[in-house]
């Protein structure tokens, strides 16, 4: 089986309150049991905003230090989940269902080598 990563693309901002939020996350939390029950999990997390991010940018012989995101934009990688699926429309599915369960949308990536 390969594996995928699907990526949460979300906008730059404060998340939703929690009113809106919690119903949002029982949906993510039910696909996320349903990819457990059928072997497809692998690994997932959540992602602290560009901002908390460092940039490490090779510079000739040195490797320059950069806080911060390394471009400004709308939208960011919020978290990720790596999947096992037969193909590339099987991870869809999964994604398909994540981005109904978060309203968002989701990239779906195959995974080019495991032993690096």
């Amino acid at each position: 089986m390969a594996q995928y990563l699907l990526n949460l693309v979300q906008p730059v901002g404060d998340p939703p309150p929690p009113e809106e939020l919690e119903p949002i996350m029982r949906e993510v939390r039910a696909v996320s049991d349903d990819m457990r029950a059928a072997g497809s999990w692998v690994f997932a997390a959540a992602l602290h905003p560009p901002e908390a991010s460092t940039l490490l940018q090779p510079s000739g012989d040195d490797v320059l230090v950069v806080d911060g995101p390394y471009a400004e934009g709308k939208e960011f990688i919020g978290g990720f989940t790596v999947v096992e699926a037969e193909d590339l429309d099987a991870a869809l599915e999964w994604g398909r269902r994540y981005a109904r369960a978060t309203g968002l949308p989701i990239e779906v990536r195959p995974v080019a080598d495991r032993g690096v």
